[in-house]
């Protein structure tokens, strides 16, 4: 989502923030929409990053927006899956091949604030949010893990342990580190907690280039609202009752963790 939008908000000043009408349930934005717009019309975007799973606008008057896309929010250059459910457009200064980019939200879930720099610190400095799971070496793995005996699969979903893996994700990132997501955190050994590091590395990674997942529902989008192509790449998620494609013997299992389903295969994650 960031990589798409990226070249084409960067350093580019904003002209016109605008409300698209819906009568859609309304997303959480702060402060309220007049003032929201108001803060930024006229600013220019000097980056856009990620934050966990956050995207984030700074502004050169200091502020950043932080939108936070939940179940179904997108940031689109073009094509939405329909205009029911646009809701903020950003009208960017200068002539490019796409001169605005509109957040879009089926489900409402999503929210979008702005911060002071104080506050975006106290919110998601590093005692409200964890280091991002790209830069995570196996000494941090290791520290952070022995803090805690829960199930490892749930510790991967807490953002202030590691921020940035969803639940799809750490599925598939313990089955490729041949884990069993039931295992006590602190209670993985150094050749485990080794390949965590590796197989969060490369998932993550290869589901960046490819742009996401895509599933049945068709939610998730890429900025130019085409699919993603890392669903093709899945070996456990969704796949529940069928053949492991890794070993050719085991059956994928589903089970409910925390509320979140997990997918695994019991011969490869012993």
């Amino acid at each position: 989502m960031v990589r798409g939008i990226r070249p084409f908000m960067a350093n580019r000043r904003i002209l016109a923030v605008k409300e698209c009408p819906t009568h859609c349930r309304p997303i959480s934005i702060s402060p309220v929409f007049k003032r929201f717009a108001k803060a930024m019309i006229g600013q220019t975007v000097t980056a856009v990053r990620r934050l966990g799973k956050r995207v984030v606008l700074d502004l050169s008057n200091l502020t950043s927006v932080v939108i936070e896309p939940r179940m179904t929010g997108l940031m689109l250059l073009a094509n939405p899956p329909d205009v029911e459910h646009l809701r903020i457009e950003w009208q960017l200064e200068g002539t490019r091949e796409y001169n605005s980019i509109w957040f879009w939200d089926r489900r409402g879930l999503g929210t979008i604030r702005l911060y002071q720099p104080a506050e975006l610190e106290q919110v998601y400095g590093p005692a409200a949010l964890g280091p991002d799971a790209l830069d995570f070496t196996s000494d941090h793995w290791r520290e952070r893990l022995t803090q805690t005996s829960r199930a490892i699969k749930v510790a991967l979903l807490d953002q202030k342990l590691v921020a940035g893996i969803g639940n799809l994700y750490a599925s598939e990132i313990l089955h490729v580190a041949g884990i069993d997501p039931r295992r006590s955190s602190k209670k993985l050994t150094k050749p485990q907690v080794q390949r965590l590091a590796q197989a969060t590395k490369a998932v993550l990674e290869l589901a960046i280039e490819y742009e996401g997942s895509t599933l049945g529902d068709g939610t998730y989008r890429n900025a130019l609202s085409q699919s993603g192509r890392y669903q093709n790449e899945h070996r456990v998620y969704m796949r529940h009752d069928q053949t492991c494609p890794t070993c050719g013997i085991g059956i994928i299992v589903r089970l409910v963790q925390a509320q979140r389903s997990t997918f695994y295969c019991p011969k490869c994650q012993r």
